[in-house]
């Protein structure tokens, strides 16, 4: 990528290791037919063809359609309702005014005054008890809208195939750790690789390959804690976002994770196919040996290249093949 002069954002690896992998061979043509030189708004498009799921502004920006019109639909019957009390208001000051200015009056015409209070008060109780109701409904409307949009931005940060995070909520959570000197100093990214991933599609298909990638999003959400990220990066890749935690601690969780799925059975995905032993292989990196969400992620994917490199089946930390000292954080200061 960095020969062709395209920025190293986590969503073009995304397109790019769709492509090479070949799991989707339009995607592939469309990014040969960019030629050497794509630009980002070119890549954009591309991900906004294939990736779908990870683009949830249209839905966002209907469910504000919607809340825009039942606000003002509100709007209108505060309106309503206060031009009704304004009329209100107007008797009364039209019938005081009219009694402060007459020392005597008939029976009759105070009949008719109290006739007039009566449907005009009756009124107003009759308008406010409908306003009310009206504004009830309306308040639950927006509840459901309000709960729709919730469901929608879930949808969005949601990988269809295996239900955890996608690669839209992960660049999101990758940008916070350089928020703060934290962050940074105490969080790390795993990255994990599914090995000779097309060997398995190509002998058995797609549908046995979206099983295994769901077997094996399901070990990384349940073998970490709550509050670790997790996250289907693109095709077979997968990505855990760790804080609070020391290098060696970190590879420990890696290498626990590895195992896991090196040892799971991975029988009767479908009836009478077994694809023996699945391995992963894995890329560590601290946050604190990279200088930007996107250094940090190209170096944990150049720790997972390495694994593949000299094996597969294992973890890598990008410490111990970086080619210089990693960045003192301890003096870093944020402007």
């Amino acid at each position: 990528m960095g020969q062709l002069g395209i920025v190293g954002l986590p969503r073009n690896y995304e397109i790019f290791y769709e492509a090479l992998t070949g799991s989707n061979p339009a995607l592939s043509l469309e990014v040969i037919s960019l030629g050497d030189h794509p630009t980002q708004e070119q890549l954009d498009g591309i991900g906004q063809k294939f990736f779908a799921q990870n683009h949830g502004q249209g839905i966002v920006e209907q469910a504000r359609e919607i809340l825009a019109r039942e606000l003002e639909g509100i709007a209108g019957l505060l309106r309503n309702e206060r031009n009704h009390i304004e009329r209100y208001g107007k008797v009364l000051d039209e019938t005081s005014s009219g009694l402060n200015s007459r020392t005597a009056m008939s029976q009759e015409l105070l009949q008719k005054i109290a006739g007039v209070m009566s449907v005009a008060t009756a009124s107003t109780i009759d308008h406010g008890k409908q306003f009310a109701s009206t504004l009830g409904d309306k308040t639950a409307e927006l509840e459901t809208v309000k709960s729709k949009l919730e469901e929608y931005k879930k949808l969005a940060d949601t990988d269809p195939l295996t239900h955890i995070c996608n690669r839209r909520a992960f660049d999101k959570r990758i940008a916070r750790i350089y928020n703060d000197n934290k962050g940074i100093l105490f969080s790390a990214l795993i990255l994990a690789d599914v090995d000779r991933f097309k060997d398995i599609n190509d002998r058995h298909g797609h549908p046995v390959g979206d099983k295994i990638l769901r077997i094996i999003a399901d070990i990384f959400q349940t073998s970490v804690h709550s509050d670790m990220f997790v996250a289907r990066t693109g095709g077979e890749e997968f990505a855990l976002i760790v804080e609070g935690t020391t290098e060696e601690a970190t590879y420990e969780i890696a290498d626990r994770i590895r195992l896991l799925v090196a040892q799971t059975q991975f029988k009767d995905i479908e009836p009478g196919v077994n694809c023996g032993q699945v391995t992963v292989s894995m890329g560590v990196c601290m946050a604190s040996d990279g200088e930007s969400p996107e250094d940090l992620y190209a170096k944990a994917d150049r720790a997972l290249y390495r694994s593949k490199l000299v094996g597969r089946n294992r973890v890598t930390r990008y410490s111990m093949i970086a080619e210089r000292p990693s960045k003192n954080w301890l003096l870093y200061k944020k402007d």
